[in-house]
């Protein structure tokens, strides 16, 4: 829903529920999600560069996905209402947890496609 409001021109909203549905909005949302997490892929194999290719390790990507976890904090979640870093909801430390959590498991994944193409 939030991503077929941002091409229409509005980013942030008081409640993304309350928000006017959008067609397809469950499959943009996971397009979007995948689309993301393949450009940080991308961008970090790019600022990493052959030297790490050739010889990867798992923190420099740990890093990155922490770092990565800024988008989401900073312009999803207030996007949708629901503040900066998660603030306005009811437990925003766990959200920030899960969110640190989930970027983790990102890096891990990215780090095992990596040793498997090396």
């Amino acid at each position: 829903r939030w991503l077929g409001h941002v091409v229409r021109g509005q980013v942030f909203h008081d409640d993304i529920a309350a928000a006017k549905p959008v067609a397809s909005e469950l499959r943009l949302g996971w397009a979007l999600h995948y689309g993301v997490g393949i450009l940080y892929g991308v961008i970090f194999v790019l600022l990493a560069g052959r030297d790490w290719l050739a010889a990867p390790t798992f923190w420099p990507l740990w890093v990155f996905s922490i770092i990565t976890i800024a988008a989401g904090w900073f312009l999803l979640l207030p996007g949708m209402g629901l503040g900066w870093a998660a603030s306005k909801t009811e437990r925003p430390w766990k959200v920030r947890a899960m969110g640190l959590v989930a970027h983790s498991v990102f890096a891990v994944g990215m780090w095992i496609c990596v040793l498997l193409v090396s």
